[in-house]
């Protein structure tokens, strides 16, 4: 069974960064596209970035220039790079994995999901 499991949130003032870790666990080979989803409160999850095994990246609008998507195999980890944040940028931050199918930003193309780090952006 894949396991995900997310670091790096915390309380950041409005402008600054965070990184974001997942670790996988659970199988053999490399996983198939991995994803950043998040979620706030009273809000629908949304995705923030998907990567490919061999680095192509999808990224959402409302983060471009600011996050930054990035994997290491060997290492069974993905990253989320976050600059410039804002308070719009507060909420519940999850790793998702598929180990196949087509590059998606539809978060029903991921069977496996961490439980989230939560990151709060305020001054």
């Amino acid at each position: 069974q894949v396991q995900l499991v997310e670091s790096g949130g915390g309380l950041v003032e409005p402008g600054g960064s965070l990184r974001l870790s997942c670790t996988t666990s659970g199988h053999s080979n490399t996983l198939a596209s991995m994803a950043w989803f998040r979620q706030a409160p009273g809000k629908e999850r949304e995705y923030v970035s998907v990567i490919t095994p061999g680095g192509g990246r999808i990224i959402n609008m409302s983060v471009k220039h600011r996050f930054t998507i990035s994997r290491d195999n060997n290492k069974n980890t993905v990253w989320l790079q976050m600059n410039s944040l804002e308070p719009e940028d507060t909420a519940r931050y999850f790793c998702a994995a598929a180990v196949a199918g087509p590059t998606t930003s539809d978060p029903d193309g991921y069977p496996y999901w961490g439980r989230g780090t939560q990151v709060t952006v305020s001054s």
